[in-house]
């Protein structure tokens, strides 16, 4: 699995990513993007 972010596609090998699910599938989300996805973009 290719590891990078859906959210804003870094692919940096020196961040931390973690699996997650979206609409159906299996993704990559950096920790940096996580906080985003738990309380949503202000």
């Amino acid at each position: 699995m290719e590891l990078k972010c859906f959210v804003c596609g870094t692919d940096d090998p020196q961040k931390v990513y973690l699996p997650c699910y979206h609409e159906g599938r299996e993704k990559i989300v950096c920790v940096r993007c996580l906080p985003i996805l738990i309380h949503g973009a202000h």
